[in-house]
């Protein structure tokens, strides 16, 4: 058997400053959740810190692949059968488009290739109200896509699409900033974009 001197009752903390303790605790616990956790984890910045920290574009990056492999988990195998048919006709109904238009006059075109799981990222620095026609094809195989933009702390997402051989037709900013594409090349090989833009735009970058 142990002996042990008890601690005396003056020792011990009261109850007013555990309390206490422990509201200062949740309270930064809450402060490093709001400015840290949420804009790293999920693109979530209520209080623009995240921005300033760059940790907005951290979470925003996380969440597509979060999204992108839920989705491609919930992809039966027999579902590839069939999409792998239809993803075939559209890309040559694509290239078709694609032909045809090179006729036209456009103010610039791109072209790059993305290894499996790469990924890249065009913008058009654009006024409010200002309209783009666009045309983008994949040639080898299909991409993941989100047409968004952003500018003067706004955030929009015009269009998503997982498996797609290409698109086109007029993008219109909701306000001025940086407008375009986020394309993930989900295949197992490699496939090659082309991009064409005509219209009202100051400058198309690459963003990555």
């Amino acid at each position: 058997m142990y002996n042990t001197q008890k601690p005396d009752i003056d020792d011990l903390p009261s109850s007013a400053r555990l309390l206490k303790s422990t509201a200062i605790a949740a309270a930064a616990a809450g402060v490093i959740l709001v400015t840290v956790v949420l804009p790293a984890e999920y693109g979530i910045d209520p209080t623009g810190s995240g921005s300033v920290l760059g940790l907005t574009q951290m979470g925003e990056i996380k969440s597509q692949l979060a999204e992108e492999a839920e989705m491609d988990r919930k992809t039966s195998q027999a579902d590839k059968g069939q999409s792998r048919l239809i993803e075939g006709l559209l890309g040559l109904f694509v290239s078709t488009a694609h032909a045809q238009e090179a006729a036209d006059s456009w103010d610039e075109e791109v072209s790059f290739t993305l290894a499996p799981g790469e990924s890249t990222e065009y913008k058009l620095a654009m006024d409010e109200g200002a309209q783009v026609d666009f045309l983008w094809a994949a040639e080898g195989g299909v991409v993941n896509y989100d047409l968004h933009g952003d500018g003067d702390g706004q955030n929009i997402s015009y269009e998503k699409g997982r498996g797609a051989p290409g698109d086109q037709g007029t993008l219109k900013a909701e306000f001025a900033g940086n407008h375009g594409w986020f394309w993930r090349n989900r295949d197992s090989q490699e496939v090659s974009i082309t991009l064409s833009v005509r219209g009202d735009y100051q400058e198309l970058k690459r963003a990555d």
